[in-house]
């Protein structure tokens, strides 16, 4: 081997191995005091690309567990107020029961009114928690869809003439379609509901749209689910079109681990339908005398039981979602324990490289200082 002062071959390697010995030290230190074993994309690229699906998963799990959770509320909300309309019913049973005795005086403050004013009282009350239960702002039994109008004048026939000029304006948020009828001279409310019905055979209106005159007045409403409408006019002839009843709420939970969002799988939906004396069928019903108390008996007996059915379905969608709920949890345990084993660094193995980095520098510095010294053992040639 030659002798040379040019350059020294010995320390450029020992500079290397240091070099490369210090970044990596300064690795393992990154990953001690951030707990990760990887920080950047060059520490492990397909690694980082998997835990953070992973992340994503995790995220999207963790709050649709949540909205399980939500929406467990708001059906045990329900399920609790039908419990007491339960309560309510059953008393109204003792009433008819008692009401359909013959042997009960009748008329104006008669034994009889005194039971049928405590049963319409029910009435009420059912028609009150109906109106009144919320969750989160929201009312239990009844969307803020409107699915029915009616006129307000009242005494019109099919034959009732149209103020020529006047339009009438339908909207359906199903279809999204708008249905206009500008009325000519000598059109009449059927002309209207004709032409309402030739938009539902076109398309404009949803296929469960329909109109006619019940008890005097127009009626435009729709049995589309989910289906909304708005029902605007400026005939005097019919009057302001007011909204007289609103559908029943649909429970809509949304899960799902962020890689499906259109699947028909990430929404659990629950029907909770409309509550009210009349839903139940009981609104005409009365106590006034032993006949109309049987004819109420068998009305209440028959709002029992469709009271319960819903409690059944809702408590079907209770279990359901409080198993989905479960099953998510779980799904983000596992997740989270897949990118623990990809992203967390092992601080006993870290420890041990750190440990072994440290020594290597200082031999390293200890070779580079031996290195250059050797450079110097030439000059002894020239003594």
């Amino acid at each position: 081997m030659s002798l040379s002062i040019l350059n020294s071959v010995a320390a450029l390697s020992a500079q290397n191995s240091l070099s490369n010995t210090q970044m990596n030290l300064t690795k393992t230190l990154t990953q001690l005091s951030t707990g990760l074993r990887i920080n950047t994309g060059a520490d492990d690229a397909a690694g980082l690309a998997i835990a953070n699906g992973m992340q994503a998963n995790i995220a999207a799990l963790t709050q649709s567990a949540q909205n399980a959770t939500n929406g467990v509320g708001m059906l045990q909300t329900a399920d609790g107020a039908l419990s007491q309309v339960t309560t309510l019913l059953n008393r109204a049973v003792t009433l008819a029961t008692e009401a359909a005795n013959g042997n009960l005086t009748t008329g104006s403050g008669s034994q009889s009114d005194d039971l049928d004013k405590e049963f319409q009282s029910i009435l009420a009350e059912v028609n009150q928690i109906g109106q009144t239960t919320d969750f989160n702002g929201q009312n239990v039994f009844s969307s803020t869809v409107p699915n029915s109008f009616t006129s307000t004048q009242q005494s019109l026939t099919a034959n009732t003439a149209l103020t020529a000029g006047s339009k009438f304006t339908v909207q359906d948020s199903s279809t999204g379609g708008t249905f206009v009828f500008t009325a000519a001279a000598g059109d009449k409310i059927s002309d209207l509901t004709s032409a309402i019905t030739a938009a539902v055979s076109a398309g404009t209106l949803s296929s469960g749209t329909t109109a006619n005159v019940s008890t005097g007045q127009l009626v435009i409403g729709t049995t589309t689910s989910g289906a909304a409408l708005n029902v605007t006019d400026n005939d005097a002839a019919l009057g302001t079109m007011t909204n007289t009843t609103m559908g029943g709420n649909t429970n809509n939970t949304f899960i799902s681990d962020g890689s499906q969002t259109g699947a028909a799988n990430t929404q659990i939906q629950t029907v909770i339908a409309a509550l009210s004396s009349t839903t139940l069928n009981l609104n005409t019903s009365s106590l006034s005398n032993s006949t109309n108390a049987a004819s109420a008996l068998t009305a209440i007996n028959a709002a029992i039981g469709t009271v319960s059915a819903q409690r059944g379905a809702i408590g079907a969608s209770i279990n359901r979602l409080t198993a989905a709920s479960n099953v998510m949890t779980n799904q983000v345990q596992n997740l989270t324990s897949a990118s623990n084993g990809i992203m967390n660094s092992d601080v006993g193995k870290t420890v041990t490289s750190m440990t072994q980095y440290n020594i290597l520098q200082s031999t390293g510095m200890a070779a580079l200082q031996q290195a250059n010294q050797a450079q110097q053992a030439v000059l002894k040639l020239l003594q």
